[in-house]
């Protein structure tokens, strides 16, 4: 499947884009996981006794220049729901678990990407990754130019006031980025994320 066919936005050929960034991610990604790692090894013992069963999820999506690779999470639904399928947008969905609620609530779920970062799958911060299943069957060839470049564990997608919507819905922040990114823009990126993460715990 060809998945770029579009002028690739001045952004991506930046210096910080092209090799400043993925340095920056490399070095953050080892500190963190080697700093949480007493927390990692936590949340997988609370969610194993919650709901036994894998402690990770697992799925395929589209990374940089259309590229498959598997992404991991901490497991938050059952085991028995399908692997495949659009995510939950409300924690009354019945595929959440007790455990996995509180997991999705603090993004506490996403702490695995970290092993994403640090193989150069993904960023910290870029276009959410989206499912192979939904990129095959919706999008359009003006969708894919979100895959002119890693996606992130956040992004201006997930600080709007649109993140409870299905991302391939939302494409002008992931388009916004493309034209915008910086270093500053990634670190107020990351900032805000911390902050709706606080906001959302303390609603």
């Amino acid at each position: 499947m060809d998945y770029i066919r579009v002028t690739r936005p001045r952004a991506t050929v930046s210096l910080y884009a092209s090799f400043v960034k993925g340095v920056l991610d490399i070095v953050f990604s080892l500190f963190l996981l080697f700093f949480l790692l007493p927390l990692f090894l936590f949340l997988a013992v609370i969610l194993y006794i919650d709901s036994p069963g894998c402690i990770f999820f697992r799925q395929t999506r589209i990374g940089k220049n259309g590229k498959e690779f598997t992404i991991y999470k901490f497991r938050t639904m059952h085991t028995h729901a399908p692997a495949e399928g659009f995510s939950p947008t409300s924690d009354l969905d019945p595929r959440i678990t007790r455990f996995g609620r509180f997991l999705r609530k603090t993004s506490l779920d996403e702490l695995p990407q970290l092993l994403n970062i640090l193989r150069g799958e993904m960023s910290f911060v870029g276009p959410r990754p989206e499912q192979k299943k939904i990129v095959e069957e919706l999008y359009t060839i003006r969708e894919k130019q979100r895959f002119l470049v890693k996606p992130g564990m956040t992004g201006l997608w997930q600080i709007s006031q649109d993140r409870n919507k299905p991302i391939h819905e939302n494409l002008q922040h992931d388009l916004l980025y493309l034209e915008q990114m910086s270093f500053l823009m990634d670190l107020s990126i990351l900032f805000r994320t911390i902050r709706v993460v606080m906001r959302s715990n303390t609603c």
